[in-house]
Formats: C-alpha cells, sequence, structure tokens
C-alpha cells in the first residue's frame, strides 16, 4: 500500500487520534474510509450537477421533447 504524508491541525489531529473509539482499528483505516467517502460524495454532486444541466438543457429545446416522445411510443414492451 502506497504512504502519505500531510499535515492536521491541532483539532483533527486529535479526532484522528480517536480512530479507535469510532471503531477504526487504526488511523490509516479511518483516513481511508473518509477518503472514499469523500470520493463518492463529490463524485454524487457531479452526477447531480450533469443531470441538472441535462435537464436544464432539455427544458430549454422543445425538439427535444418530441423527440423523447417518439423514442417513448416506439420503446417495446
Amino acid at each position: 500500500m502506497q504512504q502519505a504524508k500531510f499535515s492536521l491541525t491541532p483539532f483533527l489531529s486529535e479526532f484522528l487520534s480517536n480512530h479507535k473509539s469510532y471503531g477504526f482499528k487504526d488511523k490509516s483505516s479511518m483516513v481511508q474510509v473518509a477518503l472514499l467517502r469523500l470520493k463518492e460524495e463529490l463524485e454524487l454532486q457531479s452526477l447531480q450537477e450533469s443531470a441538472s444541466l441535462y435537464a436544464e438543457v432539455y427544458d430549454e429545446e422543445p425538439d427535444l421533447h418530441e423527440l423523447t416522445e417518439l423514442a417513448i411510443t416506439e420503446w417495446p414492451e
């Protein structure tokens, strides 16, 4: 596993030192879970922003409404 060096504020350092009270076997596993959650949150945020942009484009383009309706009627059941 690759190692990384980083600095923490005293508050975060103390928080990380309490890793066992949060159910983590060591500081590394706590940081890994935190980073994975952040990654998932950022990906979800990006997906939501993308969906909003597509919805905005769809609302502004009447041709897309017609195209969507046509595709729905030809969709196999």
